[in-house]
């Protein structure tokens, strides 16, 4: 009787949502800038957008793009061909790692061999819903963007709902793994998440732009011998998925799969419009972009990824202390994309989701609010303008290159506590 008289404690979840809600009614005048309060503004604007894609799915005509050719692609591999320079579809020759080819032969099968575009879209809904709630939790651990920013990381962009829900493409699903890799890394799950980020690799090559911030991250965390296991637990999982493709044609998979030398055609480029095609299909223009690639990265990596006082070189031997995790993989990612030899349009969500955090956590006191928020909407604006102008493309280059100099003269990352729960789950 004094067990069943005795009152239950509340649910950690509920009680976490409640206490959200309690915060966010005495402080209502704060809730769209205040970022304690992003939870529950993440969760208003996420129910608003299961609406939002049904509006889109039934009232915006659905546009062919790859979505056939990705289906004539893993239709060769399921009739028996495993040699992939033999595997093609109707824009040209397979050119994704084997993970695309598992994750869409079971769209293939759900979707009806492909026929049934209306169910694709309700998949693909469910990755964007999935991306946001990955994202939100992103924003929602580290609090430092205000939440009246997330009605543009979401409802605002028509591009970003129609590379998941319109257009069917491979990209939105490599980043909605990466995502989770990204709160497996903040968790403190290291192993899980690099075995996450291999997955997401494994779907589209693009991911690999996150891998300079990853490695930094490893050597900061675990020093060199650590390291090495989890890049080994990477590269593994990259052979495995592949196995029926190396033993067939080895050097077809990775000529194909990881073609670095690929030629992207100049009517599709959104951020080169300014340049004469000539120089943009010129292989010296391309060493170029990869040298100032690897130049800002390594600056980087040595200036501001570091704290003063503490050598790059150091971490090759032991770990120092925690690094901000998150500023670290999306500057490196969005430092790839400030040098992409082409950007085409489904690249866009490569790093929209990022951008919000890379304006805030630039912390240049100059930079006001207002000036972040038009920064996002020239951004989406370039991206939205078809086919892409010399303005466009100029303007594009500006907005990306106010973030990387607020992400150079904003303060180097502060000593953090070692996170003893993190640690315990460290592996």
């Amino acid at each position: 009787q004094m067990a069943a008289g005795r009152k239950r404690a509340p649910a950690p979840v509920w009680s976490a949502c409640r206490a959200s809600l309690s915060a966010a009614w005495r402080d209502k005048h704060l809730v769209l800038f205040s970022a304690e309060h992003t939870l529950v503004v993440t969760a208003l604007l996420w129910t608003l957008e299961v609406a939002i894609n049904l509006w889109v799915i039934h009232r915006v005509t659905y546009t062919e793009i790859d979505w056939k050719a990705y289906m004539g692609e893993v239709e060769g591999v399921i009739n028996g061909t495993y040699d992939y320079t033999q595997l093609k579809g109707d824009t040209g020759p397979l050119v994704y790692p084997a993970g695309f080819v598992y994750i869409f032969t079971v769209l293939y099968y759900i979707t009806d061999h492909g026929l049934n575009i209306r169910l694709g879209q309700y998949v693909f809904a469910g990755f964007y819903l999935i991306t946001l709630l990955l994202v939100f939790r992103i924003y929602h651990r580290t609090q430092k963007v205000p939440p009246y920013v997330f009605f543009f990381v979401c409802c605002a962009s028509y591009r970003i709902h129609s590379i998941f829900v319109l257009r069917l493409f491979n990209d939105p699903v490599a980043m909605m793994l990466l995502f989770g890799a990204v709160n497996l890394f903040l968790d403190g799950r290291w192993t899980l998440g690099c075995a996450l980020y291999s997955l997401a690799v494994s779907v589209k090559m693009n991911v690999m732009l996150f891998a300079p911030g990853l490695l930094f991250l490893l050597l900061s965390e675990f020093g060199l011998m650590k390291t090495l296991p989890k890049l080994t637990l990477c590269a593994l999982i990259q052979v495995v998925l592949a196995l029926p493709f190396l033993l067939v044609n080895p050097v077809g998979y990775v000529s194909r799969a990881f073609d670095l030398g690929r030629q992207f055609l100049f009517k599709w480029t959104v951020n080169w419009r300014f340049l004469p095609e000539e120089v943009f299909l010129n292989r010296y223009f391309h060493l170029c972009l990869l040298i100032a690639h690897v130049t800002t990265l390594s600056v980087f990596a040595l200036k501001r990824w570091t704290r003063s006082g503490t050598s790059v070189w150091a971490l090759l031997k032991d770990p120092s202390d925690r690094k901000e995790t998150v500023l670290v993989l999306f500057s490196s990612n969005f430092i790839g994309m400030c040098f992409c030899r082409s950007l085409h349009y489904q690249f866009y969500v490569w790093y929209f989701h990022t951008l919000p955090y890379l304006l805030w956590s630039g912390n240049v006191k100059k930079l006001a609010h207002l000036l972040r928020v038009l920064i996002l909407g020239l951004i989406e604006l370039a991206w939205n303008t078809y086919p892409s102008t010399t303005y466009s493309s100029l303007s594009l280059h500006m907005c990306h290159l106010i973030i990387l100099m607020c992400l150079w003269f904003s303060p180097g990352p502060a000593p953090l506590a070692q996170d003893t729960h993190n640690k315990a789950k460290r592996s």
